[in-house]
């Protein structure tokens, strides 16, 4: 069948129809920076979402995994703030969430028992929940069609940019007109996959079911935010929703080639997020794509990239432009996966997903003689591939991380202060 979708300039999480969003600054943020958003849907949504598997979820995780088992297709809005992770704050957290939750719902003017509750900053403050309500209400009285990218701008923490996007799907043969798909995120540090990696919110105006949206988002999630690495810290608070309000008034699911381009698109928009996410890794000055092919399993590929993924020998190599390559056998092996030795190869390359030729830096296990020169210049590349070939089977997987660089450390050294 055919159906393309394109990408839309600027676009965000208010592209879909019937989705308004609108950012404000209620004091959690110095310098009258944006720090609370509010994101409403005109219609119900059918929503799934994909949580953080810290034992020590944070209070609006608790909320919205509750508020989603109960009413997963009556979902009409999002609250987020910034600043203030409202994690390890007890039972007065998860008031402040409820309390969020419900002037999110008054504001504008909802049922209640319709918003999730998205938060991010510093962990063991309480919630200044006044602050937030002030905020919450203000966002509600300039809600718009193009306030997306705000809201983008008011979850940043030490994101250095916003994070944001969104494709049109046209869809003939299944109804005139299109299906449009917008996410927005943040996130740079504290990044490691674990059924989420961020906080991020992806809307759509196609038609859907709660009880489909669940898996697919689960599907989404493991080859795009839980493909991505920073430091190997795995959030408190970590969240991904997904919210489909029909108002496009497309089923995708009513055809099975229209279904696949649909998941492509999300998928396309997923991973969008998930890049910008590694290339503002905190202090990053480098961006690997990890390439893990012939593993037994899918699974088990991923597990060895993700150990590549968090190593910060690895990591502070790429940094150096140093080509250690003994330090990704390492990772790997380290990964808890069988291994066979003298099965595994090792190439690099420089570029994007296509661009560079390939250097073998290991072959049967074991050094390939690959020429130093050449294969530092491809390591002082901005951008790196790593293709490593388990050698015992067809399934493959692909992570993506950054560098680890100084000012990681000087980031994350006075980040309360």
């Amino acid at each position: 069948m055919p159906a393309v979708y394109a990408s839309i300039p600027d676009g965000s999480v208010t592209s879909p129809g019937g989705f308004t969003a609108a950012a404000s600054h209620a004091g959690l943020k110095a310098d009258r920076a944006l720090d609370v958003a509010l994101l409403v849907s005109a219609t119900s949504c059918a929503a799934a979402g994909v949580f953080t598997r810290n034992a020590l979820r944070a209070a609006p995780v608790i909320y919205d995994a509750d508020l989603l088992s109960e009413r997963p297709g009556r979902i009409r809005a999002v609250a987020m703030n910034a600043r203030v992770a409202n994690a390890c704050t007890g039972t007065a957290g998860l008031e402040a969430a409820r309390a969020m939750a419900r002037c999110a719902e008054e504001a504008g003017g909802l049922p209640p028992r319709t918003a999730l509750v998205l938060s991010t900053g510093v962990i063991g403050v309480p919630l200044p929940v006044d602050k937030v309500c002030t905020g919450l209400r203000q966002a509600a009285q300039q809600l718009s069609s193009s306030g997306g990218a705000d809201a983008a701008r008011a979850i940043m923490t030490t994101d250095t940019r916003p994070k944001h996007c969104a494709v049109r799907l046209e869809t003939p043969g299944v109804g005139s007109g299109a299906i449009t798909i917008g996410g927005i995120a943040k996130g740079a540090g504290m990044i490691h996959p674990d059924m989420a990696t961020l906080l991020g919110v992806i809307t759509t105006d196609a038609i859907s079911e709660p009880g489909v949206l669940g898996p697919f988002l689960r599907r989404v999630a493991d080859h795009t935010f839980n493909a991505i690495s920073i430091d190997g810290d795995t959030s408190t608070n970590d969240t991904v929703l997904l919210l489909a309000n029909g108002a496009s008034g497309i089923d995708p699911s009513r055809d099975g080639a229209m279904w696949k381009l649909f998941e492509e698109a999300v998928m396309a928009v997923a991973r969008t997020l998930a890049l910008a996410i590694v290339q503002d890794g905190e202090g990053a000055t480098k961006q690997l794509q990890i390439h893990v092919v012939g593993a037994q399993t899918e699974a088990h590929a991923r597990e060895v990239g993700r150990a590549i993924a968090r190593s910060s020998l690895v990591k502070t190599a790429i940094y150096g432009g140093d080509p250690n390559w003994g330090r990704v056998l390492a990772a790997a092996g380290a990964a808890g996966v069988a291994l066979v030795a003298d099965k595994i190869s090792l190439d690099a390359a420089s570029g994007g997903d296509s661009d560079g030729e390939w250097l073998t830096l290991a072959a049967a296990g074991a050094t390939a003689l690959a020429d130093p020169a050449r294969a530092r210049k491809i390591f002082e590349q901005k951008s790196i591939r790593l293709r490593l070939d388990l050698g015992v089977g067809r399934a493959e997987a692909v992570v993506w991380t950054c560098d680890l660089s100084p000012d990681y450390i000087s980031i994350n050294a006075d980040y309360t202060s």
